[in-house]
């Protein structure tokens, strides 16, 4: 099925929606599939309580009976800190590292122990929003699975040794004197821009002047080299989108998930209010669907290796240097994309992703000077290096002398490409460190391992995507004992004060110029590091943005490939894998496919078919001698002749939450093929896989007959900018599926006290999903596992339904297979004024308040779910089951349940509280 017969705009959640399949039907006319109103039986119910018993432990959930809570003493301080209000929440500005980029938060605690996570809306990288990553890892910090201290394994034995840090570091002390220069020294560590890590890093090479240091991140791209060449220096290009009438993305997500993210879905955002008469353009070319390429006004799926020539060609078009093209003719497109950027010359900005090669970054630098959106949309700042010497981490794998190597934070027995075996030269080595927040694979390879401080635990500093400099402080003391980077990097350096204030604030003094404290005394204070804390933010830290220029001779770009291309993208929910083990982010649906709890290899109709599967069918791909088994999503958008397939999952590490979710894609990533590549095979092994996607959950009932043409329903309305200009009331007139139906009859406020809602600006939503993250954490809301989920039973209060709109196939049909554009539409309880909800339930359990609102009584709801069946929107939720019940790990993990708000336990039917918060 690769294209239907219908007239007019329709839209479309799924391809068995467009098809009409028997599921679908059964779907649509019951709240949940058959067979959701019966427990699991057999080994399906085993591996329902096992993943219960884990995932839940992180919010202090799991399944019980009837049963009393146990009894508690509330104690009051017999000394109370100054400034404390029991139960009243504070607020304290910090920062939070990913990649090397810091980006400001604002930590809600509650009686010392933080339990929500905001933007800090005066940093640079934040702008008071947070990704869901970010605001997840509150959750990490209470990770019963964090280790605890130091251990020790020495001979590679397989069974680790309980130790501790003073014994780690007797060891140090006496292994350091043998270690002369440090020639036969390497540290290999996550990117970081602490400046105190920097100042540690000086301190260390006093001592190992002969030491290395590899920053290791496995999603980092190739801009950094690309801007080297074309500019000189280290560089990182600093987007200004508020600024840019047209944006050529060449495979970059810039919206949600490369660099400075939030900061530039922020700028894109402002361009996109119509009532100024115009906005922004976006033009994406991708090989599948993204955030960015969802919300593009113009799309061009193709090959990876096909936008590196599309890029050789415009440059060409654009600087009239003709040896900048690659042979053979230009696109199409490449017309399209010069004389729009062209026209806006000066506020135009070609952003190059992650994904491509080096000389596409020069080549995106290039026609941004040529246009002249150098100085306007694009500035570079610095980007901080290490101290030491640098090499990768293929000189470390091939360095036959190495006799101690330090590994920071990072995993590249996880994620190196898998033709380096990287694990087997790391336990060749008689000496190893590896400081993390879990025992995981690369500590289990490790002759140490040391438990890593959580950033909500640690002192330290940090450097935004503009060159920002940010403090961090700690909202907790370390739950189990973790170190920071930092105060590693002291001890090994032999310094006399490794405490992490003690590093930060030192390194405040070096920043504002003022004189060092003595070492033997407290720092004395200081109203500018009381201002720095309370802001997050140290002012006048933002270097001068630079404009260098540019050099025109470029390196050729790789020719396209034939025949089957894999691409590697990172995990919206999970990153590069780090965030495995937490429970928020693996039931986070993704933005597109919709899917829980695992990945898959995103495929085209026509090779699917090709193939002989469909969803989830589980296939064996294999890259040269390196293969992998996953289940398969026929997925739309995706460009025909490519897979698609989401890193970080498939963790070796025996997390309660991470085990068994998803398959490994780094064991078939070459060092070669870092983001795409060829000699692709797919075969299908006969196996099938349940796949927990949410996209046909909760799914609004279509009217009319069974044709497709009647049956879709006209639920997301749209228009053009022309349209709008032309009457702005547009969506209120455009009538309904069925008749002369409207969701906004005026008169539904009547009698009203108050008139309360919360809006949604559709033009500017881009279904990242953050929001759901927020509500989450904010709201106590549990997890319930993939078993759960397949069940259609997901508990988040909030979801995003994601449409694709028909396009025409040119023979008189729609294409399903490439959508002309797709329709995000965040959807929470409405609490209507006229609430079909309440003029059903049997118990009163819905009823409507003096102050307008539709509200929910919890202790009279028994579940009946006819609330559900008679609302239009379907945002109910059910909770049948005790997921917050007594747990021996609930002293962890209830800590970060937010106070002010009622745990519920088998409260039946739920709601979203957006309009009353």
């Amino acid at each position: 099925m690769s294209s239907v017969k219908s007239t007019g705009p329709r839209y479309w959640r799924s391809l068995d929606e467009v098809a009409d399949t028997p599921e679908f039907r059964t779907f649509m006319h019951r709240e949940f599939p058959a067979g959701a109103s019966e427990l699991l039986e057999g080994t399906d119910r085993r591996g329902f309580l096992r993943l219960m018993g884990a995932s839940m432990a992180l919010a202090g959930a799991g399944l019980t009976g009837c049963r009393r809570w146990p009894k508690e003493h509330i104690a009051p301080y017999a000394a109370r800190p100054e400034g404390m209000t029991p139960g009243k929440a504070t607020q304290y500005a910090s920062i939070v590292e990913l990649a090397g980029i810091a980006t400001g938060i604002l930590a809600t605690t509650h009686d010392g122990r933080p339990t929500k996570l905001e933007g800090n809306p005066g940093h640079p990288g934040s702008l008071g929003a947070l990704t869901g990553q970010q605001q997840a890892m509150i959750l990490d910090l209470y990770d019963p699975d964090r280790s605890r201290g130091a251990l020790e394994r020495p001979g590679n034995a397989a069974k680790a040794a309980t130790s501790e840090w003073n014994a780690f570091a007797r060891w140090w002390s006496k292994h350091a004197a043998t270690l002369g220069t440090g020639k036969d020294l390497w540290f290999i560590a996550e990117p970081s821009g602490s400046p105190s890590l920097g100042r540690m890093q000086r301190a260390l090479q006093t001592k190992f002047p002969d030491a290395t240091w590899v920053t290791w991140n496995p999603l980092a791209g190739e801009q950094e080299e690309g801007l080297d060449t074309a500019m000189g220096g280290h560089l990182r290009p600093v987007h200004d989108v508020s600024r840019a009438d047209v944006i050529v993305s060449l495979e970059s997500d810039f919206l949600c998930g490369e660099g400075d993210s939030l900061a530039q879905a922020r700028g894109w955002a402002s361009k996109r209010t119509p009532d100024h008469g115009h906005m922004s353009r976006v033009l994406v070319l991708e090989p599948g669907l993204s955030v960015t390429g969802a919300a593009a006004d113009d799309r061009w799926s193709m090959k990876s290796s096909a936008i590196s020539q599309v890029a050789g060609h415009l440059a060409a078009a654009i600087t009239g240097d003709a040896s900048l093209a690659p042979a053979g003719q230009a696109p199409d497109v490449v017309h399209t994309l010069a004389s729009q950027l062209n026209a806006a010359k000066g506020h135009g900005l070609v952003i190059a992703g992650r994904s491509q090669p080096a000389a596409v970054h020069h080549l995106a630098a290039l026609m941004n000077e040529q246009l002249g959106n150098t100085g306007t949309t694009v500035r570079y700042v610095r980007v901080p290096q290490p101290e030491l010497d640098t090499a990768d981490l293929a000189a470390f794998v091939a360095d036959k002398n190495v006799d101690t190597v330090v590994l920071i934070g990072c995993n590249p027995v996880y994620d190196a490409p898998a033709d380096m075996n990287f694990a087997a030269k790391l336990k060749s080595l008689p000496n190893s460190v590896h400081l993390s927040s879990h025992d995981d694979e690369t500590s289990r390879a490790c002759r140490w391992h040391l438990t890593r401080a959580h950033a909500l635990e640690s002192w330290g500093d940090g450097t935004a995507w503009d060159g920002t400099i940010s403090v961090q402080q700690p909202m907790i003391l370390p739950l189990f004992g973790g170190r920071t980077p930092a105060e590693l990097i002291a001890l090994m350096a032999g310094e006399s004060n490794t405490a992490g204030f003690d590093i930060v604030r030192r390194t405040f003094e070096d920043l504002t110029g003022k004189p060092m404290t003595p070492a033997d005394k407290e720092p004395a204070y200081d109203p500018a590091w009381r201002r720095t804390l309370h802001a997050g933010v140290l002012e006048g830290s933002t270097p001068t943005a630079e404009t260098p220029p540019v050099q025109r001779s470029v390196a050729s770009v790789d020719a396209s490939t034939s025949g089957l291309e894999l691409n590697f993208t990172p995990s919206y929910a999970l990153g590069n894998g780090q965030f495995a083990n937490n429970g928020w982010l693996q039931e986070l649906p993704d933005p597109l496919t919709k899917l829980t709890w695992e990945n898959a290899f995103l495929m085209h109709q026509d090779d699917a078919n090709a193939a002989g599967v469909s969803d989830g069918d589980e296939v064996t791909v294999k890259v040269g001698s390196a293969s992998v088994n996953g289940p398969v999503i026929v997925q739309p958008g995706q460009t025909k002749g490519t897979i698609s397939v989401a890193l970080g999952w498939g963790r070796a590490f025996p997390g309660r939450v991470c085990t068994d979710a998803g398959f490994d894609a780094y064991a078939i990533r070459k060092t070669n093929g870092m983001w795409s590549t060829g000699d692709v095979s797919v075969t299908a092994t006969g196996n099938s896989i349940p796949l927990a996607r949410t996209q046909m959950h909760f799914a609004i009932d279509s009217v009319g007959g069974e044709g497709t043409q009647e049956r879709l329903p006209m639920l997301f309305r749209e228009g053009s900018l022309d349209t709008f200009n032309s009457n702005p009331s547009f969506a209120k007139h455009m009538s309904h599926s069925m008749g002369n139906l409207s969701l906004w009859q005026s008169q539904q406020f009547d009698g009203a006290h108050n008139a309360w809602g919360m809006t949604v600006d559709l033009n500017k939503c881009i279904g990242c999903g953050h929001c759901i993250m927020a509500c989450q954490a904010e709201n106590n809301i549990p997890i319930v596992g993939k078993d759960q989920v397949i069940m259609g039973r997901e508990m988040h209060w909030l979801r995003i339904d994601r449409y694709y709109r028909f396009k025409s196939d040119g023979d008189g049909g729609y294409d399903v297979t490439n959508p002309g554009t797709v329709a995000m539409q965040p959807m929470m309880c409405q609490h209507c004024e006229n609430a079909p909800c309440e003029q059903v339930c049997p118990v009163a359990a819905t009823v409507h308040t003096a102050d307008g609102l539709n509200a929910m009584v919890y202790n009279r709801c028994v579940g009946t779910r006819y609330c559900s069946n008679n609302c239009p929107y379907k945002v109910r939720r059910f909770n049948f089951f005790d997921y917050f019940r007594r747990d021996p790990l609930r002293e962890t993990g209830m800590l970060q349940v937010q106070p002010d708000y009622y745990v519920r336990r088998q409260s039946g039917g739920e709601q979203c509280k957006s309009a009353q918060n």
